[in-house]
């Protein structure tokens, strides 16, 4: 059983290539935002910053290209991916969908022991100081991932391959940027709480409609942001 998590702390071992050790470091800039979205990639620029060769580079800059962390543009070069606001609600639309059946798979196939570590995934959230001061909610990956953990749960290995593969880093990103939106992170870690009281129950329906209206909750979040960045120019252009 479970009892006492801790963030884990990435450490090259000696098996580990210098490429994939560059690609985790980039990807993880990536995802928290210190590399900005749409920022331009350079391969020189990166080569120095991470003390590694084109080679292994460009090998790690592919790997991110189909995290779709990166994308390829014309004439331009590889760029970190910036979603529009249609492209984030398709994204959010899908995991609306796809979450809400992996918690109602998860409802009927997580073990019991499964449950209990999940509640204590949320114990380590709520311990997070971040989380306690308000200004934002415990964002790491893996199996200290509330929705990581349910989708695994759910015991599908093609859901699995498509929202802990392909879309998990893209996913984690967006996740990062709107958890700092005042009043969320105590919402979210609320919805988590009766998501997994639905999961413990064995009500697979009710999981499901529970992830569903979580993460509606956060597209019109998402929604609510864009509105309130073209708000004040529109006023602005008013006054002129």
């Amino acid at each position: 059983m479970l009892h006492e998590l801790e963030p884990p702390v990435i450490i090259q071992d000696d098996s580990e290539t210098l490429s994939e050790n560059v690609f985790r470091r980039i990807q993880a800039a990536i995802v928290k935002g210190e590399i900005a979205p749409g920022s331009k990639i350079s391969e020189p620029e990166l080569a120095r910053t991470y003390g590694i060769s084109r080679g292994p580079l460009r090998e790690a800059i592919h790997r991110l290209e189909g995290q779709r962390l990166l994308v390829r543009v014309p004439h331009v070069g590889a760029r970190v991916v910036s979603l529009s606001q249609a492209e984030l609600i398709e994204l959010y639309e899908i995991r609306e969908s796809l979450e809400g059946m992996a918690c109602r798979l998860a409802a009927e196939r997580m073990t019991a022991e499964e449950i209990e570590e999940l509640r204590e995934v949320l114990n380590t959230h709520e311990r997070d100081a971040a989380f306690q001061a308000g200004v934002g909610y415990y964002q790491q990956e893996g199996d200290f991932d509330f929705h990581y953990r349910i989708i695994q749960g759910a015991g599908n290995r093609t859901l699995t391959q498509m929202l802990c593969g392909e879309l998990y880093q893209l996913v984690r990103m967006y996740r990062i940027q709107f958890s700092v939106t005042p009043n969320r992170p105590r919402q979210a870690f609320a919805e988590h709480h009766r998501i997994l009281d639905a999961i413990a129950e064995r009500d697979g329906e009710l999981a499901e409609l529970l992830m569903r209206r979580h993460i509606g909750a956060s597209k019109r979040n998402i929604a609510r942001h864009y509105q309130d960045a073209v708000q004040p120019t529109a006023t602005k252009r008013g006054e002129s």
